[in-house]
């Protein structure tokens, strides 16, 4: 019998089919089945919904982003001296695992080494000794983290970029082979330190695989061979989900940044990924303004009406703080999960599709959650909705709304909502249980 191949499509069919925002990064990456993951390998990520990031490193001291090394051109030795400075005070990896249960994550991603090479663990594959281990902290955070991580019951992500600016390889790899050469094999031999010293990684989640700042993560994989790398990663773990952004197709797609989501269901497994903050630094910046609570409800719910996983980012400063103000937008976020939580843990985005900014659903066995965001434009609006009979519509905690259901589909009263909630939820009850489509096989090509 032969193998069905997944359907290519590219990203300008993509945006007509879909009527999307949502900008999928490093599409087109390079096939592998034997990598390639079952759905049932990726419900408990599904499942998880919520996630915090968390972008921290000597970047921290200088609070002016996680790029200020290459935008400011800082020289090679003033830059790294800050490694014997990077001594975070009265700080306990704990810190960081409470806010994510506040927060209502479920599983947690942090940068373990970004593009300037400083690693965060006791890493013999970095070049030169560059960690938090041999200088000044004497610290293993990846391995604090990690242990924080699980005694919270979170799931654990690893984040880590190939690349690496101290490398002049990087930039001409062509012209200096022997030297991109050596990055490379920093990289391999710091992913096998990652998943085998640590126990089982869930998550590995790669950023910057692009080469001399051209091109895409895609555009590089004839360099860093990335089936060959993640292979690594399955030797060690089987069910490790990988982003796409080593090169390899990856398990699930990534949208980065703080622009709204708006479109269709996505038919593929996907995250968003953007910052608590504006979203002009991942890293920290002591000015950087919180969002707004409403703001980033309606993002989320957003994001899980279209079958998407949230990943929020946090920039801890060099003492591993977070202000006042970031932690108690966290708890406020999570205090809503606690209340709200059953509509978006577990759920799967529709079974109808969203219409943008008036409602959007998620469900799971034989209810429907709908998520008003406008209740006046929401109010006798038809939803379409075939296949299923209606049983009762409450509010989400308890109160009979009035309803009409015809063949095309129905309507709710929203009459007594005042609508200045950032999401009114109702809950339709069934006569059976939702229907799950079958994981779409799409092969992004990249192509526009």
């Amino acid at each position: 019998m032969a193998t069905k191949l997944p359907r290519e499509m590219t990203g300008a069919e993509l945006k007509s089919m879909l009527k999307s925002s949502i900008n999928l990064k490093s599409l087109g990456g390079v096939k592998c089945p034997e990598l390639k993951l079952l759905p049932e390998d990726l419900k408990w990520w599904k499942d998880a919904r919520i996630g915090m990031f968390i972008h921290w490193g000597l970047y921290s001291i200088l609070g002016r982003g996680e790029w200020v090394r290459f935008n400011e051109k800082i020289p090679k030795e003033e830059y790294e001296g800050l490694a014997d400075e990077f001594i975070p005070r009265d700080f306990s990896m704990e810190e960081w695992t409470d806010l994510a249960k506040e927060f209502g994550a479920k599983y947690m991603v942090m940068v373990t080494r970004h593009h300037d090479g400083f690693a965060l663990w006791d890493s013999p594959a970095s070049y030169e000794g560059f960690t938090s281990f041999n200088h000044g902290a004497k610290r293993d955070f990846v391995k604090e983290y990690v242990e924080a991580a699980r005694k919270a019951g979170m799931r654990v992500g690893l984040y880590y970029s190939p690349m690496d600016w101290r490398f002049p390889g990087y930039f001409d790899p062509e012209g200096l082979p022997e030297n991109a050469k050596l990055m490379k094999d920093q990289c391999y031999g710091q992913v096998e330190e990652l998943c085998s010293r640590y126990g089982p990684v869930d998550i590995m989640w790669y950023d910057g695989g692009w080469l001399a700042h051209k091109g895409s993560d895609t555009s590089s994989a004839w360099f860093w061979e990335p089936v060959k790398l993640n292979k690594i990663v399955r030797s060690y773990n089987p069910k490790t989900l990988l982003n796409p952004r080593s090169g390899y197709e990856g398990d699930f797609y990534c949208d980065e940044g703080s622009h709204e989501i708006t479109g269709k269901i996505l038919p593929v497994p996907w995250e968003k990924n953007m910052c608590v903050c504006s979203g002009c630094s991942w890293g920290w910046m002591a000015d950087d303004p919180v969002s707004d609570f409403d703001w980033l409800i309606r993002m989320m719910v957003n994001v899980v009406c279209r079958d998407g996983n949230w990943l929020v980012n946090v920039g801890p400063d060099r003492n591993g703080k977070l202000s006042e103000e970031v932690k108690n937008r966290m708890r406020e976020v999570g205090a809503w999960l606690r209340e709200y939580g059953e509509a978006v843990y577990g759920t799967r985005g529709g079974p109808v599709e969203p219409v943008d900014h008036v409602y959007g659903t998620t469900s799971k066995g034989n209810k429907i959650y709908l998520h008003v965001l406008d209740v006046k434009e929401c109010s006798g609006l038809r939803i379409p909705l075939t296949g299923y009979g209606i049983q009762n519509v409450t509010a989400f905690h308890g109160n009979p709304v009035p309803f009409l259901q015809t063949n095309e589909g129905f309507s709710v009263n929203l009459e007594g909502f005042d609508g200045k909630q950032p999401d009114t939820i109702l809950t339709i009850a069934l006569d059976r249980e939702v229907e799950k489509p079958q994981a779409a096989d799409v092969y992004f090509t990249g192509k526009e």
